[in-house]
Order: structure tokens, then sequence, then C-alpha cells
């Protein structure tokens, strides 16, 4: 049975999901789940950080436990937190992921996201040179 998602459950998953870059908080969790913009998807297995402000949705962070991975989950995330925030009026989805995470970039793909720009050096990598951010969109369905 999955455990109730809290900020401290997120920053657990987060820094066993995120071992090549520096893995958030529970400070930041916290902070950010404060606003009323953002919202969470999913449970300490996998989740989703999301803001929408006025019409657009951005995925803020998406993590899953390496003990989960590969059970279909973060697929059914994706698709969670697109119909809450189109729900609460977002028209268009918006997300970066690094160029060498294939894994992501293949479930994004899959969930409707293309690609439409580039931030060159964005991601630091422990020990290597910056990696490339890939920004993608997709328009959502209406929710309202």
């Amino acid at each position: 049975m999955a455990k109730a998602l809290t900020p401290a459950a997120m920053a657990l998953t987060h820094a066993a999901a995120f071992t090549q870059s520096r893995p958030w908080s529970e400070g930041e969790f916290t902070s950010l789940l404060d606003s009323p913009l953002t919202f969470v998807s999913g449970d300490e297995r996998c989740f989703a950080l999301v803001r929408v402000v006025v019409d657009e949705a951005e995925l803020l962070t998406i993590a899953s436990h390496p003990d989960h991975q590969r059970q279909g989950l973060a697929r059914a995330v994706m698709l969670k937190w697109q119909s809450q925030a189109a729900q609460l009026g977002a028209v268009t989805a918006f997300l970066e992921v690094a160029t060498d995470n294939n894994p992501a970039r293949h479930l994004y793909a899959g969930c409707g996201f293309s690609t439409c720009g580039n931030r060159p050096g964005y991601y630091t990598r422990q020990n290597s040179s910056p990696v490339d951010a890939v920004l993608m969109r997709q328009a959502l369905p209406t929710g309202k």
C-alpha cells in the first residue's frame, strides 16, 4: 500500500531517482506546495509536481523510485496531471528534459509531447560537462 505523499516522501523518492543531478530537498518541495498554483499527482512510488499559471501547465519535476520503475506508473501519473491541469484551465503543457535522459524523453513523446526548443548547458552533472535541456509542449484537452 502506498504511503501518504508528504514533502519528506517526495524528497526521498526524488533523491533515489535523481542520481546524476542534485535532488530537491524536503524544504524545496514544501515551498513549492505552499503555492496555490502548484499541485502534485501520484504517490511516493511515482509523482509529478506541476504548476498552472493562467492557461499554461509546467511539469516542474516527475520522479519514479527505482524500485517502482518500468511498471507504467510514470505514464499513469503523466495522464493524471495533464487531466488535472486541464480542469484548472490549462490549455498547453510544457516541460524540459535533459538530452541524455532517453527514458524520460521516450515517455514524454509517448504521452504526446513534441520538441519546441533547446536550452544549451542547462543541466549540471557531477564530474561531467553540462547537458542541454530539450523543451517540449503539448496541447491539453479542454478540461472545463
